[in-house]
């Protein structure tokens, strides 16, 4: 079966662009009216801007529409990351190479078509891939109207396709929430978000001299869940630090020290630091991640460590698990380009024992956001990052409710075979 039409429309994403570079040499900018910071990253004209999305949109036979949306993370074209998507920069391409190819595609199985997607195009110059972003969104289209052809969820075309089970309940979810926000945050409390409050630090200012800022912020946030959880709710505390304590603290004793504090401030719940160091390279990122890793282990500090910056493809996951340089890593699905990169990324992390976040970014949108979820739901990661957006309500309903769908239109089809 081929699609009929496809269409090609530029939206908006759930947040914006940022120059990383420019952002954390910068760290007094107003994030959304400072014009005399120069953009440092290709692409980029500002340090902040909107962010952009092309829907593709294909027409089915059976008069279905399946969607995918093609979209970029915050910190675009750093850390080995493709550039800055420009929607109007990939029109062209879509209209005059991709399209002809999804009319003659045959789209009652995906994991083949992704394959073709992934690979390099023949009609590109020098056999260039498509932009992660495209990719990315290209493979949720394809597997939507996979879904749809077969008249299943999406999760039930990946469990045939690739022999998973699926989950009979919903995956953790990771609550994105402003470390300004305490209404936000007790809003996820209230929710009981099985691990919050992510709560970005991206300059050694946000986090204080010595890490006091960053100490009493975890203080504040276990203290919170304390006073205003339910008995019974025992979240796990995430802080994103932007290889900020790496900076803070580059002697290896003295990082282990603070994160030691941290465990301690966060008492009685367990704590995830995700990046704690961004080194200059992928390989030293490994090797300096391993070596945080095995010193937490030695001084049984009760922290874990996720990995983002340097590990962007499935090729990165990969040697971040087989080295075994972090507890966790996270898989940001709009960086691994096509969604079978993403489903491979989970097999394998589960494979290797290394937990894993099936994540992304606040930039996507709801389409993509649907769709994790049903990955998800078939692939079984450690837990989900929020998104789109970070207004965490809205994250966190889009993907716990596409979760219980999915859970309840598989349980229903397989008492239908019954």
């Amino acid at each position: 079966m081929n699609p009929i039409d496809a269409q090609f429309v530029v939206g908006l994403s759930g947040y914006f662009v940022k120059d990383f570079q420019a952002v954390r040499q910068s760290p007094q900018y107003n994030p959304l009216g400072d014009d005399n910071i120069r953009p440092r990253t290709p692409g980029f004209k500002s340090i902040v801007q909107a962010g952009q999305i092309i829907s593709i949109l294909l027409h089915l036979p059976t008069g279905g529409i399946a969607v995918g949306d093609c979209v970029d993370v915050i910190f675009s074209g750093a850390a080995s990351r493709d550039p800055l998507f420009i929607a109007d920069e990939h029109l062209k391409v879509l209209e005059s190479v991709v399209r002809p190819w999804l009319l003659a595609c045959d789209i009652s199985r995906f994991r083949q078509n992704a394959g073709k997607v992934e690979s390099g195009w023949l009609d590109l110059q020098r056999r260039c891939k498509l932009h992660s972003a495209i990719r990315y969104g290209l493979t949720q289209a394809l597997l939507a109207a996979t879904a749809q052809v077969h008249g299943c969820t999406i999760a039930e075309v990946i469990s045939r396709e690739w022999g998973t089970p699926i989950s009979d309940r919903p995956i953790d979810i990771l609550a994105s929430c402003h470390r300004n926000d305490t209404l936000q945050l007790d809003r996820m409390i209230m929710k009981q978000a099985s691990l919050l409050p992510h709560a970005s630090f991206v300059h050694i200012s946000d986090i204080g001299p010595n890490g006091s800022i960053l100490a009493e912020y975890v203080r504040f946030v276990a203290g919170r869940v304390r006073a205003r959880g339910c008995p019974g709710y025992w979240p796990r505390l995430h802080f994103d630090v932007y290889g900020t304590l790496g900076d803070l603290f580059p002697q290896l004793d003295q990082l282990v020290a603070f994160l030691n504090e941290l465990a301690h401030a966060a008492q009685p719940y367990d704590v995830l630091i995700e990046s704690p160091i961004i080194a200059s390279s992928k390989a030293e990122q490994i090797r300096q991640l391993r070596e945080l890793r095995t010193a937490l282990r030695q001084n049984s500090t009760r922290v874990k460590t996720v990995a983002d910056e340097w590990c962007n493809t499935l090729e990165d996951i990969k040697e971040f698990a087989d080295a075994g340089a972090v507890d966790y890593v996270q898989i940001k699905m709009p960086d691994l380009g096509g969604v079978d990169n993403s489903i491979e990324a989970v097999l394998y992390c589960g494979a290797k024992q290394t937990g894993c976040c099936l994540g992304g970014s606040a930039n996507e949108t709801e389409i993509s956001a649907r769709i994790t979820a049903q990955v998800a739901l078939a692939t079984n990661p450690d837990f989900l990052l929020s998104k789109p957006g970070i207004g965490a309500d809205e994250g966190l309903t889009i993907l716990t409710n596409e979760m219980l769908r999915g859970i309840a239109l598989t349980k229903r089809r397989r008492l239908s075979r019954i």
